[in-house]
């Protein structure tokens, strides 16, 4: 598995866009972002940081099924 990289959380979203999810709502400095699939719906949290912290950018993948090697190449 790579390496995380340390990013922003508006990188972080604009990956996610790139990788087909959209942004559904914010609720103060939380981005609800969701995809839909043929499997039904795919949904993650973005925080609004000036720098997500590792883990934090890994549960984000977690919740959104998005391997680390598939949001790299996005970025």
């Amino acid at each position: 598995m790579p390496k995380l990289p340390r990013i922003s959380s508006r990188e972080a979203i604009r990956a996610l866009e790139r990788l087909g999810f959209e942004q559904i709502r914010q609720t103060g400095s939380h981005v609800v972002m969701k995809k839909q699939t043929p499997k039904g719906t795919t949904g993650c949290v973005v925080p609004l940081h000036q720098e997500l912290k590792v883990g934090t950018l890994s549960g984000i993948l977690k919740q959104a099924q998005v391997t680390p090697e598939e949001f790299i190449e996005n970025l």
